[in-house]
């Protein structure tokens, strides 16, 4: 575990950027985690009203209290930075970036922007990981 996924941990709510309606896709299985460990989740996708009869929300924006909310994001990586760089301006908790939704450029925007305290990206997977790093923080 990480001080990063640690902190992750820490926010009130939770969202997923990438949520999916198609069951096959990451996007809906982390979805889902978050749903199966009864996390409070807002599915975010620009055109699904609502994903596993959970309302979504647009974009990031939307969020009543980006603050306080760790964000999942599992998009191409092209869409991804643009989701970091909202995600900066607004003050959002922390990010997790799952695999295959980075790239060099992701990794080089959060290099720059010294947001590596607050971003997980390069390899770790909350369907993989997260029910180990909840367990070691009592959660």
């Amino acid at each position: 575990m990480t001080a990063v996924q640690k902190h992750f941990f820490g926010a009130e709510t939770f969202a997923v950027v990438g949520a999916s309606t198609d069951k096959s896709k990451f996007g809906n299985k982390v979805f889902m985690w978050y749903l199966d460990h009864s996390k409070p989740v807002t599915p975010i996708h620009p055109k699904e009203p609502s994903i596993e009869s959970v309302p979504a929300l647009t974009s990031l924006s939307a969020l009543p209290s980006p603050k306080m909310t760790s964000v999942s994001v599992v998009t191409p990586a092209k869409v991804t930075l643009s989701v970091l760089k909202e995600a900066k301006e607004l003050g959002v908790w922390a990010v997790w970036i799952q695999p295959g939704a980075s790239d060099d450029a992701c990794a080089e925007w959060i290099k720059e922007n010294e947001m590596e305290d607050k971003v997980i990206y390069g390899g770790p997977c909350i369907l993989r990981d997260g029910e180990a790093v909840m367990a070691l923080i009592g959660q």
